[in-house]
């Protein structure tokens, strides 16, 4: 295990690597949140080398020139890149990279990771800290690890003593309101070729949110999630509705040949993603979204590794779609990395279960818990895709959120990209979570408006 491993990782990995072990925090432990850890349970302090710098409270003010709505100026423009990492250096950065980041600076000559001064910039609403603060020694797993109880938002786990509650501190994470948006995926070819999918996006949460009261909110419900493809023209007007909640998932497609709706029931596990080529599969998508019943998910511990981070220019309208995407990978001239501590987590089918991925390692940024990279392994035990997650700090919120999500292909030499919002003229609009959009029967006046 890298040196770079925490004394607090270090020692979590020591006595918790089983996801099995459901020990519960003490008073005394989450009494750290919030002074020696952050109030999502990160470590305050800098690193020892100084190179990941203490947390400050995060990104909480606009930038200049950001409008409400649009594209989310870059508070970090004047940062340079400190070194890039290529195939001239990569043995010398190994201990801080992921195999599957190795494994792509050996395979692409051209793909390198301008690595840039680390801005722990991840910040969430006050009200998302208190939840979390409570859920402390409240929350707990429930099913034998396949929902969680004790909790209606917040951070679950902010001390986890194991790989499942990270998991669920990934999928539960702050994520905002009643909401849209709209982006582009592309599914680029080996020579670099691709024809954009356009989304428009809707999203109402439940589990988390800060303005829906206990009449509102759908018990054990996370989110209602509504998806509508309006190019290219074959493919315009096919709708997805899902209503996620705690341990089940219920899906709806719209078909607009056929004018019916139809209840989705292969919208989760490996089944291949909309219009993705076969690239990535349901539960790729945000890295990781779903149930976790196939997998055991063991804690390995915390690391420090150069992560996708604060990446405002690749997403943002400073430069086109057509700048970001290439053969074999994105442009990595308009990618940032940065240096942040990560908990690792090993997942494992589980016995008498399928999937496509037989493991899968995922890194999960210490600030905002989500997914930042994802090693996937094939059926023989081979490296086979390299996820990256892009994220950028909504600073209007605030909240640390996804933004361009890029899955690799080691052995097609494919990848595609989701999130592209660069041409796009609105990037985040707040929406009416009553929306009739979000039942069955609305699909198709969706459809057909």
């Amino acid at each position: 295990m890298s040196k770079t491993i925490s004394v607090l990782g270090a020692a979590l990995a020591l006595v918790f690597t089983s996801s099995a072990a459901f020990a519960e925090v003490s008073a005394a432990e989450a009494a750290a949140l919030g002074k020696n850890l952050t109030p999502m349970g990160a470590e305050v302090a800098a690193n020892a080398a100084g190179t990941i710098p203490k947390w400050d409270g995060g990104l909480t003010k606009p930038a200049a020139g950001y409008v409400e709505g649009g594209h989310y100026p870059d508070p970090f423009s004047a940062d340079k890149p400190l070194f890039a990492i290529d195939a001239s250096n990569v043995d010398k950065y190994a201990k801080q990279l992921t195999p599957g980041q190795v494994a792509m600076i050996k395979q692409y000559p051209t793909w390198k990771m301008n690595v840039y001064p680390t801005r722990r910039s991840a910040a969430f609403p006050q009200g998302h800290y208190d939840q979390t603060a409570a859920n402390a020694t409240r929350a707990k797993l429930a099913d034998e690890g396949q929902s969680i109880a004790g909790t209606t938002g917040g951070i679950p786990f902010p001390l986890p003593k194991n790989g499942t509650e990270v998991i669920w501190n990934h999928l539960t994470r702050y994520r905002g309101e009643s909401y849209a948006m709209n982006w582009s995926q592309a599914a680029v070819t080996r020579d670099g070729t691709y024809t954009p999918v356009r989304f428009e996006y809707a999203y109402d949460f439940h589990y988390g949110s800060l303005n829906k009261t206990d009449a509102d909110r759908e018990p054990g419900k996370l989110f209602n999630f509504l998806q509508n493809v309006t190019a290219p023209a074959r493919l315009a007007g096919q709708i997805l509705l899902v209503h996620e909640f705690l341990n089940t998932r219920t899906a709806w497609t719209y078909n607009p040949g056929q004018r019916r709706v139809r209840l989705a029931p292969n919208v989760a596990y490996d089944n291949p993603g909309t219009a993705a080529d076969g690239l990535r599969t349901n539960d790729d998508f945000l890295m990781y979204n779903g149930a976790v019943d196939r997998y055991e998910w063991e804690l390995v511990g915390k690391r420090e590794v150069f992560v996708p981070y604060n990446s405002y220019k690749l997403v943002g309208n400073t430069i086109k779609m057509t700048d970001v995407l290439q053969a074999g990978h994105i442009n990595p001239d308009h990618a940032r990395y940065e240096l942040h501590r990560v908990w690792v987590v090993d997942a494992k089918l589980k016995e008498g279960t399928s999937h496509i991925y037989k493991r899968r390692t995922f890194y999960i940024d210490e600030d905002s818990w989500m997914i930042v990279v994802a090693d996937k392994y094939d059926a023989r035990d081979q490296l086979w895709r390299v996820s990256e997650q892009h994220g950028i700090n909504f600073y209007n919120i605030p909240m640390y959120y996804p933004s361009l999500e890029v899955h690799h292909d080691l052995q097609s030499g494919r990848y595609i990209a989701m999130g592209l919002r660069n041409d796009e003229a609105k990037v985040y609009e707040t929406g009416d979570s009553r929306s009739a959009q979000f039942t069955p029967a609305g699909l198709r006046n969706v459809g057909t408006r």
